[in-house]
């Protein structure tokens, strides 16, 4: 039989590096979960990652258990650190932080491409260089 749920949270937390602090202990205090286990096993899967920003799907149950799922990092996320770029443009449509190439378009988009609601890699292609151009970033056509 399966078990009730009671709660689907969504939080997004640095690989490797999330604490029981906020925002962590605030979104699922309330819930009754064990926060230094979740954090722990977050910490354990996200080893390797850091410097990401990692979205966490989580199911809370009645009976105060709980599973996540790791999503693929934001795009703009993916983008930054393709660059080694610590923030995008304030004025987008002025100033320009960076190039993405082809290549790194491919690659942002396949590694976005299993969380898009893209069918295609060109479509996801066409998602990534759209956030690119909105972060005040060229992307070479």
């Amino acid at each position: 039989m399966a078990k009730k749920i009671n709660a689907i949270v969504k939080l997004q937390l640095p690989a490797g590096k999330a604490t029981p602090g906020p925002p962590v202990g605030s979104t699922l205090g309330p819930h009754g979960i064990n926060i230094p286990g979740f954090t722990k096993e977050f910490n354990e899967k996200t080893r390797g990652q850091e410097g990401l920003i990692i979205p966490v799907v989580m199911t809370i149950f009645a009976d105060r258990s709980f599973e996540f799922k790791l999503k693929t990092p934001p795009v703009p996320v993916l983008i930054k650190k393709a660059l080694g770029l610590e923030s995008a443009s304030a004025v987008p449509n002025k100033t320009k932080v960076g190039t993405l190439t082809k290549a790194q378009v491919k690659e942002i988009a396949q590694t976005k491409l299993p969380d898009l609601n893209a069918t295609s890699l060109e479509s996801a292609e066409s998602m990534v260089r759209g956030t690119a151009r909105s972060m005040g970033i060229l992307v070479e056509e």
